[in-house]
Order: C-alpha cells, then structure tokens, then sequence
C-alpha cells in the first residue's frame, strides 16, 4: 500500500472499479484518531445547535404522548375513532411499524457479524440501539390498547391467587413472549459490544461523576486478553441467539393476523412478507437516522458513503420482495376462488381505502427502485428523502392490512369506516417523539460507533502487527 503525502485528504468515492472497494474508515491511520472522533462527541461541553433544536422538538412531541395517554387511561378507549367492526386501528398499526423497525438493528449486528461482513462497523452501535428504543415504543400499544390498562399484567403467566392465566394460544400472548425475548437479547447484544467503549470513555473522563458513571457499566474493563477472549464468546453467542430472532419476531406478529378467518388476514404468505417488510423499513430508518448524525457529529469518515450505499442497496432488494408479496396477495386471491377474499384485496385496491393502498404502493414499491441508479444511492438528500418516503409507506401498508380488511369484512350489513380522532394521531406522533428523544440522549452521553470493532478492520490491525493491536483500549489515546 503506497504512502500518501501528510496533508492528504482522502475524499469518501463510490465509484471504484469492480473489485476495487472504496475504504470502509477515511483519514485515519492510528487508532487514537478513532477514539479521539468518537468521544469527542461524549465529552464536549454542549452539543451541536441542532441537537438541541432536535431534542426540543422531540421532548415536545414525548409530552404530547404522555397527555394523549393519561387522556386515554382516565377517560377510555372511546376517545379513540374506533367501531364496530374497526376494533383495531392506530394502536396496533403503530405497534407492527415500531416492531418492524427494530429489525435492521439486530440484523445488522447479528447476521452480518456472524457472516464477517466488515462494513456493518460503522453502523452497528447506533442500529442496535435503534433496535432497543423501536421496541420500547412498539411494547407501549399493546398494554394501553386493552382498555384497562391496570389489568395489562394479565398477559404475563404471572403465578397469582386467583389461578387465571393467560390464553396460551391467542396469538396476542405470542406478542409477548417473542417481543419480550427479542427485546431482552437485543439489550444484552447491544450493553455486551458497548462494554470496551465504556471503559475508553471511563479512562477519557475528565469529572468525578463520569468516571464513576461509565465505570460503572464497564463493568471492570482492563482490556486483557482474557477479558478479550470472554467478550468475544460472548458476543458470538449472543449473535447466534439474536439471529434466528430477527426471522422468528415479525412472523409471530404476522400470526395475530394469519391465523384468523378474516379475508386479507388469513394466509400463509404473511410471515415472510412482514419480515421482510421489517427488514426493508428498518434499514430506511438506520438512513433516516445515519444521514443527519454523521453530519451533525462529523462523522463522515466512519460513516462513509460505502455504508450508505450498502444500506441503499439492501433497502432496493426487500422493497422488491415486498413489491413481489403484493402482487402474489392479489394472484393467490384471484387464484383461490374464494370471493371473499377477491373482494378483500380489490376492496384495498379500489374502496374507500384506496388513497392509502394508493399511497402504500407509490412509497414501497416505486420509490425505492430509484436506488438502481449509483447516483440517487450516492446522493445524501436523495436517499435522505427516499428513507423518510419508505418510512412513511411502511406505516401506511400496516394501516391498509388491518383498517380495511376490519372494515370491510363478510356483512355488509356491519361495514362501517374509521375514521382517526385527534388523540389517534396524537398517540402516533408521541411515539415518534419518544424514539428520538430516546436516539437523540443516546447520542449525546454514549458511543455511536463501535470503536474497538471500527480499529479492528483498519489497516493498522494487521494480525501480524502485534496480539490484540485492533482493539486498543485502556489508554488515554485508545491503544
């Protein structure tokens, strides 16, 4: 590898030769660059106007969420627009979007790591914790949805004097269960990979309150060799459980609707398609929120544009597998024979719904074949745009499944139309502010970026170079 001149700067380009890939890490030849870039965000003083004004908005955007609840608790489910036969709507809607998004997290750690893919680096840490807020705001839906919130640990196999236990065959306590685990081994995976991180950041603090903080979750981090050698088996471990969990969550949400008898619901192609529905709106989320933060931090040269363009690229191949499940619902309809089931889907397509079917095609299956173009997946605007699109007809295609299968359904005689009231959309916009003020504090106080795994794919980590020189922590400079 040739030398290049000190003052060099080497500009993030995606147009290299086939077999010729762009760095994954820019500008930094020493480990001590990495730490010094990362923390740096941790340990300034104030952070960037704009997180600021972000964290405003978001906080306000929290408040209204906790006022929509109370408002909800204290005066009932009635306050939201549901009916006879819409018993399900926004809450559940939104419950299946959140569950979703927290897929490429876990994804991008998990089964990337297990098949050795480097690129997921620079990315990891802030998807995982992605994955953990989404879920967080996902497990909010179901327990205010039952109506007597009070009564919401009644879905947990709680030993209890009264021996009333939960439903085990409702699809509704698989929920349970499977958010639950997935959100548990997510937690573990996510704190397990912070661990090294926390002990740079601890051996960095300056004040008495940090060292002891960070401390704290180190854990007692010294960077040994065995210390190293535990970490990585469990990191492996951990990896291995959270795979099959990615492929097994959303099919069991997928179930609250295919196992019942409701035209658009009952079918089988539903556990495939949501989870790779999940995966293709997680991912756009990872762009919505990698885009402004390598941005607001300066991060662009761990963050580079070959990490977007990967993302860009996985988003165009499962946005054609939902394009591909779509049309196979309509075929399988066609093909069945079943009349209820050719009205369903055509009911989505041409009823009283079908601005949002309109809308859910147009973002789900048009939008993201602009990513074919190398322009459009190298553009920051662009696939910032196209993220946020993607974003929004992902939620709009959970809305269309459950609303107008719900109201629509084998009498015409009990038909009727839902229609959202203010506190609907108040309770959707308050888990919105909920997840980035959650991203937003994350950002501020812990690492973004994996730091010792970011070392570990430089080219100053050749093995040959020194035992465990790609890690590098327990200093002041990171090695």
């Amino acid at each position: 590898m040739t030398s290049l001149p000190a003052n060099t700067r080497i500009v993030d380009n995606t147009s290299e030769q086939p077999g010729d890939r762009a760095p994954l890490v820019l500008n930094m030849e020493r480990f001590g660059q990495v730490t010094t870039t990362v923390c740096r965000v941790n340990e300034m003083k104030g952070a960037p106007l704009a997180w600021y004004v972000a964290f405003a908005a978001s906080l306000g955007l929290l408040g209204l969420l906790g006022f929509c609840v109370l408002y909800l608790i204290f005066t009932g489910v009635g306050v939201w627009g549901l009916n006879n036969p819409v018993m399900w709507a926004f809450d559940i809607t939104n419950f299946v979007f959140w569950v979703g998004i927290g897929h490429a997290g876990t994804l991008i750690s998990a089964i990337l790591f297990l098949f050795r893919q480097k690129w997921r680096t620079g990315i990891n840490r802030f998807a995982e914790a992605m994955t953990i807020f989404a879920v967080i705001c996902a497990g909010l839906f179901p327990g205010i949805h039952v109506g007597r919130v009070w009564f919401a640990y009644w879905l947990f196999p709680i030993p209890n004097q009264m021996e009333m236990w939960p439903q085990f065959r409702s699809p509704l306590l698989w929920d349970v269960f499977a958010v639950s685990t997935y959100f548990t081994v997510s937690l573990l995976f996510w704190y397990t990979g912070l661990v090294p991180d926390l002990a740079t950041l601890r051996d960095r603090a300056k004040g008495r309150i940090q060292q002891i903080g960070y401390g704290l979750f180190a854990l007692g981090w010294r960077g040994s060799n065995r210390h190293w050698h535990r970490y990585e088996r469990a990191y492996l471990i951990l990896a291995a459980l959270s795979t099959p969990l990615v492929l097994s969550v959303h099919s069991v949400v997928s179930f609250d609707f295919a196992t019942s008898q409701l035209p658009g619901w009952h079918t089988t192609i539903f556990p495939p398609y949501f989870v790779a529905g999940a995966i293709f709106s997680g991912f756009a989320m990872v762009v919505t929120l990698a885009v402004p933060a390598r941005e607001m931090f300066g991060l662009k040269d761990i963050i580079t544009l070959r990490h977007l363009d990967n993302m860009n690229k996985i988003i165009l191949v499962t946005g054609t597998m939902v394009g591909y499940a779509y049309s196979m619902e309509f075929f399988i309809a066609w093909y069945s024979g079943a009349m209820y089931e050719k009205f369903a889907f055509l009911n989505r397509a041409f009823g009283q719904y079908w601005w949002a079917y309109l809308l859910m095609v147009s973002c789900n299956v048009i939008t993201p074949q602009l990513f074919w173009f190398k322009a459009i997946r190298t553009s920051i605007p662009l696939m910032f745009v196209l993220s946020l699109v993607v974003n929004i007809g992902m939620w709009f295609e959970r809305y269309v499944i459950i609303v107008s299968s719900l109201a629509n359904d084998f009498l015409p005689s009990s038909w009727d139309k839902y229609v959202p009231t203010w506190v609907d959309v108040g309770t959707m916009l308050g888990a919105f502010g909920l997840f980035f003020t959650l991203f937003l504090l994350f950002c501020r106080f812990l690492p973004m970026i994996a730091m010792a795994e970011v070392k570990a794919i430089m080219p100053a980590a050749d093995p040959h170079a020194g035992a465990h020189a790609d890690h590098g922590h327990g200093g002041k400079d990171g090695h």
